[in-house]
């Protein structure tokens, strides 16, 4: 009981000691800008104010940042001169840091980018605001200022997920996630949890009493809003619109009712035979239809918000194989637009091709001359029986001359003006 008692002591006395530090560094930071600039006594917010009346009635707000409550103006701007705007006295985000440098903790997986960028000011007003946190709006609002996208589609669905019209903290946290990705205060589905019930019977109901608990849920739901009931992705895939479950997996019943009934493309063939066999008939074949996941290296099983059922949308997709070429694309000064626009498929074949590169036409006249009258604008030879001179194995086409994915030079020329295109096979010509 004693030594309990000795260990408590001594907790409290460590305890009264660090208060008293943290409030000596508090007196100290008070007083430190009045010292700096030799400020009379007390002047420190009075004297601002006297030229900047118009903070009289900021300060009248419910909620009023620390420094101008207690009038230290010079915490945040120097009061002579600035290379900076505002006369700052640092950079924004070193200002906001010096106070608040629990911001973003050292092992977060995920920081919002603002954040990262020390740009506090795009949610919080520094002097004063009507809300809470000085935040510059309430709720959803505030983060729709910057996210518009997701402010327009969460507008426009039939269904909307009730915390989404709220306030995005509901799930997401505001400047950084220790343990998560895309700021989420939780994984999912713990994070879903916390308000729909796994074990309510309405909710095994739902879900054909298949023990999804545990499951990803983002797998079928959109978290933000759907035009689909229940808040599905858009695009559903038929045997889960359809509510057949057992069609891919075990029945509900068994105890492994997650398995599938079989695995990576033999799961497929059952209802895709014909567009399988089409596939393997061809000369050559993408790799990921052969491979272990087989579709499912590109495609949910489940549901998606993107068309076909694709895990991400098409340029995501495909740069998550092609980082290179899609990188390069997407920095290019002249981007090809179908590069551009993220339609990959406009050029190449997502499963097999009897073509080179998996394209969808035969020859790269037919293939570009399906968005180009080149006809009409160029009058080169081209074509198999035209062969190019730097390399006799090769026709000559619209590559021998333009990317056909990006290039920095206009009309997606290799090099800076046709004149130096032009001599890389005409030497006569060359100067």
């Amino acid at each position: 009981m004693k030594e309990g008692q000795r260990k408590r002591g001594a907790g409290m006395r460590v305890y009264r000691v660090v208060m008293l530090l943290v409030l000596f560094c508090l007196a100290s930071a008070a007083g430190w800008a009045e010292d700096r600039y030799k400020l009379k006594e007390g002047a420190r917010g009075k004297l601002c104010l006297n030229c900047h009346v118009t903070f009289q009635d900021k300060m009248k707000a419910p909620f009023v940042h620390t420094p101008l409550r207690r009038g230290e103006c010079s915490g945040c701007h120097n009061p002579h001169t600035s290379s900076r705007g505002k006369l700052l006295d640092k950079n924004a985000d070193a200002i906001c840091f010096g106070c608040h440098p629990s911001v973003i903790g050292k092992k977060s997986v995920s920081i919002h980018k603002v954040v990262a960028e020390g740009k506090c000011v795009q949610c919080h007003d520094p002097h004063s605001s009507q809300q809470k946190y000085n935040l510059l709006a309430s709720g959803s609002s505030l983060c729709f200022n910057c996210h518009k996208s997701m402010g327009e589609t969460v507008s426009q669905v039939k269904h909307r997920h009730y915390p989404v019209e709220k306030d995005c903290l509901t799930c997401h946290t505001p400047h950084a996630s220790a343990g998560n990705k895309s700021l989420l205060k939780d994984a999912v589905p713990g994070l879903c949890a916390k308000c729909h019930k796994t074990d309510r019977p309405v909710f095994v109901k739902q879900h054909m009493n298949y023990p999804v608990g545990k499951s990803a849920c983002t797998s079928c739901h959109a978290p933000h809003g759907s035009n689909q009931p229940g808040i599905l992705h858009d695009t559903v895939h038929k045997p889960v619109a359809n509510r057949m479950c057992n069609q891919c997996h075990e029945e509900a019943s068994s105890p492994n009712a997650l398995k599938t009934k079989k695995a990576g493309l033999d799961l497929c063939k059952a209802c895709h035979t014909p567009m399988i066999k089409d596939v393997f008939d061809k000369k050559l074949l993408h790799w990921p239809v052969s491979g272990k996941k087989a579709c499912q290296s590109c495609h949910t099983p489940h549901a998606s918000g993107n068309k076909g059922l694709l895990r991400q949308s098409q340029s995501a997709l495909c740069g998550s194989c092609h980082a290179e070429t899609v990188g390069q694309t997407t920095k290019a000064k002249t981007p090809h637009s179908p590069v551009k626009e993220g339609a990959c498929t406009a050029c190449h074949s997502p499963h097999a091709s009897d073509n080179s590169m998996l394209f969808v036409q035969p020859d790269i006249p037919g293939l570009c001359g399906s968005c180009h009258d080149w006809k009409k604008h160029s009058t080169h030879p081209i074509g198999e029986k035209y062969r190019d001179p730097r390399d006799k194995n090769l026709s000559v086409d619209c590559l021998s001359c333009h990317h056909g994915h990006g290039s920095e030079h206009k009309r997606l020329l290799l090099l800076g003006t046709v004149t130096e295109v032009c001599v890389q096979c005409h030497d006569k010509y060359r100067r």
